[in-house]
C-alpha cells in the first residue's frame, strides 16, 4: 500500500504545477462525533484539486488514498527536475483515465493523516504540543464523514460522478456508497476488502510492535525531529513485503547479491532484496509519522462491513450507485476472493456491479504501477456512468 510514484519528472500529459490547500471545519456545525464515542473540533483537511468543476457541478471525482498516501495525487509542487509527480499521476491528467479535461478530480489527506489533515502529529490546541496518543481513535467511517464536509460543504458538490481508491482507499469508497448513497454515482473499489483478514491484522500488529518497541517511541511522546526511526523503518519493511508478490520479487531481485555473485559473509544487507527493503524503510521515515502509522493501521483493522451491518448484502442495501470492483491476480494481501465476495453481496442486493480481475504479477501494489489494464477499465466505466442516471 505504498503511495509513491516511481516515475521521474515528466510534463507529458501532466496537470502541471499544483498546490496543497487546507480548510478548517470548526464551530457548532462541525463537531465530529467519532465512532469511538469521542468528539473532535476543529478539524483541518488538506486537499488538492485538478481540472475544472463544471457549471452544473456534475463532473467531480473523489480519489481516496491508501495507507501512507496524502492529498498530492498528481502534478508537481516544485520546479526541481528530479521531483517525482503525485502518487497517482499515472491515472490523473489530460487524456488519462481520470481525464482532467473532463473531470474535476479531488484528493484529500484523510482524517488522522500526517500531511496537513488533523492527526496524531497535529498540534493539540489544549496543550500546544502534538496530540500523540491523546488523539482519539477513528475509523474509515469517520474519515468519510470529514471528506463529505470537504466535498459538499466546502466545495459545494452535492453529487460525485465517482469515488475511486485502492486498498484502504477502496475501503473508503465502499463506505461512501453506504454512508452517503445519494452523493455517489459510481464507486470504484480497487484491491480492497470488506474486512481485514486475521493474517492482515497480524501483519499490522507486528508493524505496530516494531514501532512501540523502539525506545525512541517513548509511549508516543517523542519530539517530531527525533521519532522512532528504527521501529518505523522496520514497520515499513514489514508492510512492503505484503505489497509485492513472490513473482514480482523474483523478477526484480531473484537471489542476486549486492556485490555481483559474491557472498559478503555478513549480517548486514547482502542480497539486493534486503537493500531494497532497507531503502524503503529509511526513505519512509523521512516523510511519515510513527504515531500516525499506529492509528491508521488500527483503523484498517476495525473496518468490518459485515459486523457493522449483519451481512454484506445488508451493508449495501441502501446504496444507489453503480460499482466497478477491480482486483489483481497476484494480490495476496487482499486477494481476488475478497473482491469476489463483495461482488456476490452487491449482486444479491440487486446492485449494478461490474467486476474485473486483472492479470498481474505486481502484487497488491499493482494499482499504483504501470503495466496492467486498470486504466482502460477505469476509463470505460467512467464513460459509461455519463450515460446512466
Amino acid at each position: 500500500m505504498q503511495q509513491s510514484s516511481s516515475s521521474v519528472r515528466t510534463e507529458k500529459n501532466s496537470v502541471g504545477p499544483v498546490e496543497t490547500k487546507t480548510v478548517t471545519f470548526k464551530g457548532d456545525n462541525y463537531i465530529l462525533k467519532l465512532e469511538s464515542g469521542k468528539t473532535m473540533s476543529p478539524v483541518t483537511v488538506a486537499y488538492e484539486t485538478y481540472g475544472r468543476l463544471s457549471p452544473s457541478k456534475d463532473n467531480a471525482v473523489l480519489v481516496c488514498h491508501a495507507l501512507t498516501g496524502d492529498a498530492h495525487a498528481a502534478g508537481f509542487h516544485t520546479k526541481e527536475p528530479e521531483e517525482k509527480p503525485g502518487w497517482w499521476d499515472l491515472l490523473i491528467g489530460p487524456g488519462k483515465p481520470l481525464d482532467t479535461e473532463r473531470y474535476f478530480v479531488i484528493c484529500s489527506n484523510f482524517l488522522g493523516g500526517c500531511k496537513g489533515s488533523t492527526g496524531p502529529s497535529s498540534i493539540n490546541p489544549a496543550t500546544g504540543k502534538p496530540y500523540g496518543l491523546h488523539f482519539p481513535f477513528f475509523t474509515v467511517r469517520d474519515m468519510v464523514m470529514v471528506q463529505k464536509w470537504l466535498v459538499q460543504d466546502h466545495l459545494g458538490i452535492n453529487r460525485l460522478h465517482a469515488v475511486i481508491g485502492g486498498s484502504l482507499g477502496g475501503m473508503q469508497v465502499l463506505q461512501w456508497a453506504i454512508s452517503f448513497p445519494a452523493m455517489v454515482r459510481g464507486a470504484l473499489p480497487i484491491a480492497a476488502t470488506a474486512r481485514m483478514s486475521p493474517q492482515a491484522i497480524a501483519f499490522n500488529e507486528v508493524a505496530r510492535q516494531a514501532i512501540m518497541s523502539d525506545p525512541q517511541w517513548n509511549f508516543g511522546l517523542y519530539e517530531p525531529q527525533s521519532q522512532p526511526s528504527a521501529g518505523l523503518g522496520l514497520a515499513r519493511m514489514i508492510g512492503h513485503i505484503t505489497y509485492l508478490s513472490e513473482d514480482a520479487m523474483l523478477r526484480k531481485f531473484s537471489r542476486r547479491f549486492i556485490n555481483g555473485s559474491r557472498r559478503g559473509y555478513k549480517l548486514g544487507a547482502d542480497f539486493q532484496v534486503e537493500s531494497y527493503l532497507h531503502h524503503q524503510g529509511s526513505t519512509f521515515v523521512e516523510r511519515f509519522d510513527a504515531n500516525t502509522y499506529l492509528y491508521i493501521t488500527r483503523a484498517m483493522d476495525y473496518f468490518d462491513l459485515q459486523a457493522d451491518h449483519g451481512s454484506l448484502q445488508n451493508a449495501f442495501s441502501s446504496s444507489r450507485c453503480s460499482f466497478l470492483v477491480i482486483s489483481f491476480t497476484s494480490d495476496w494481501l487482499f486477494p481476488p476472493a475478497c473482491s469476489q465476495e463483495l461482488v456476490k453481496a452487491l449482486r444479491m442486493a440487486g446492485k449494478n456491479v461490474s467486476y474485473c480481475n486483472i492479470g498481474s504479477d505486481q502484487g497488491h501494489d499493482a494499482f499504483l504501477l504501470p503495466g496492467n489494464r486498470m486504466g482502460e477499465v477505469v476509463t470505460g466505466f467512467l464513460t459509461r456512468l455519463e450515460h446512466e442516471d
